[in-house]
């Protein structure tokens, strides 16, 4: 299963934009909040591996 690496680029009530960090000027990508560790902010990096997220 593939690493992927994103940064949080804004929260927006139960959702967060993603943006990966091998591609910061693609798409970002909305996520529910509720499958996202709960104490993230804004800027944070979230490793994505095995269908979950992790802060790092």
């Amino acid at each position: 299963m593939e690493t992927v690496y994103y940064i949080v680029k804004s929260i927006d009530g139960d959702y967060a934009n993603l943006v990966r960090e091998d591609e910061p000027s693609g798409e970002p990508k909305l996520v529910a909040r509720a499958l996202l560790p709960e104490n993230i902010s804004e800027g944070c990096r979230l490793k994505y591996e095995f269908l979950q997220y992790e802060i790092c």
